[in-house]
C-alpha cells in the first residue's frame, strides 16, 4: 500500500509504504519546493537515500525518525552530489559510522567536494537485508553521476533529481547531457514502478506515464527551439528569451543551462552549429 500526505512539513517524517518514510530538510524553496526529501528504507537496518543539505537540524531529525522506529543506520545512498542532496552524509557518518554508496564528479560549480563514498556506485548494484533490497540503476542526464534506485517490494523508484514533482529538472552541462537524459527516462519505462519517489515534492503516481510525458515534454521544447532558431547566429541568451517566454527571472539562468543541453545535443546530431562563443544557428 502506498498513501501520501496532504502537506510536507520539514522535520516530520511521513510514513509512505510500510517499509518507506519521508524526512523533508527545511530547505526549501523555487529550486528544491518543500525542500529535499530524504527517505527512510526499513526499520531495523535502515538505508537513508540522499541525507541532504549541511543542516544539523535535518541530520537530528533523520536520526530520531531512525531510532524512534527501533531501528540503526544501516547505508547511506546518494543519488548525486548536488548540495541539496549530499552534504549531510558526512555528517551521519561521523554520527553513526554507515557506509556511504554513490558516485563523485570533478567540480563544475555545484558539486559537494565533501562527499567521499566508501563505494562507487555501478548499474546495477544491489544491496539487500531481511527488510529491503535496492537496486542502483544510472540515470545519467541531469548529471553525469546520477543513479535511481528500484524498490521493487514496494513500487517505488527513488530518482533524486531525475524527475520533479510539478516541473521539469535543468540540466546541467558539461556533466549534464540531453541525450543522456532521455535515454535514462527510457530506461526507468523497463521497472516495474507503483510511483517515483522524486528528490523534491509528492510521490508521483502513473509513472510510466509521467516518464513518457517527460520525454515528450523536453523533446516538445526540442522542437520548439529549432523553430527559433535561424541561420543567423543567436546568443544563448536571446534563445532562452525565445523559447521561455514569460519565465520568472529567477528561473532564467537555469532554464538557459538546459537549453543548452538542448542545443549540445543539436550540435552532436549536426542539426545546429555554434561558433564557440555562445552563438548558435540552423546547420548550413
Amino acid at each position: 500500500m502506498i498513501k501520501d500526505t496532504n502537506t510536507i512539513i520539514a522535520g516530520i517524517p511521513d510514513a509512505l509504504t510500510p517499509h518507506v518514510r519521508r524526512v523533508t530538510a527545511p530547505n526549501g524553496g523555487i529550486m528544491t519546493g518543500p525542500g529535499t526529501n530524504t527517505y527512510l528504507i526499513g526499520w531495523r537496518d535502515v538505508a537513508v537515500i540522499d541525507p541532504g543539505p549541511k543542516d544539523q537540524q535535518h541530520v537530528d531529525a533523520i536520526i530520531e525518525a531512525v531510532e524512534a522506529g527501533g531501528g540503526r543506520i544501516h547505508s547511506i545512498w546518494v543519488t548525486h552530489t548536488h548540495r541539496d542532496h549530499s552534504p549531510a552524509a558526512a555528517m551521519l557518518v561521523e554520527r553513526c559510522g554507515a557506509p556511504c554508496y554513490g558516485a563523485i564528479l570533478p567540480d563544475d560549480g555545484f558539486q559537494d567536494l565533501s562527499f567521499a563514498p566508501d563505494t562507487e556506485l555501478h548499474d546495477g548494484l544491489t544491496v539487500s537485508t531481511d527488510e529491503w533490497s535496492l537496486t542502483a540503476i544510472h540515470t545519467p542526464g541531469h548529471v553525469h553521476n546520477h543513479y535511481c534506485f528500484h524498490f521493487e517490494q514496494d513500487g517505488l523508484m527513488f530518482v533524486g533529481d531525475h524527475m520533479m514533482q510539478g516541473t521539469t529538472v535543468v540540466i546541467i552541462p558539461p556533466h549534464g547531457v540531453m541525450a543522456d537524459y532521455i535515454t535514462s527516462l527510457e530506461k526507468m519505462l523497463d521497472y516495474p514502478m507503483q510511483a517515483i519517489a522524486p528528490g523534491h515534492g509528492y510521490l508521483i503516481e502513473e509513472p510510466h506515464k509521467v516518464v513518457q510525458d517527460t520525454i515528450a515534454h523536453r523533446m516538445a521544447r526540442e522542437r520548439l527551439l529549432c523553430m527559433k532558431m535561424t541561420h543567423e547566429w543567436q546568443s544563448l541568451e536571446d534563445l532562452t528569451r525565445a523559447v521561455y517566454k514569460g519565465l520568472d527571472k529567477r528561473l532564467f539562468k537555469f532554464a538557459s543551462l538546459s537549453l543548452l543541453a538542448h542545443l549540445n545535443k543539436l550540435v552532436a546530431e549536426h542539426r545546429a552549429e555554434t561558433d564557440g562563443a555562445d552563438n548558435w544557428r540552423h546547420a548550413s
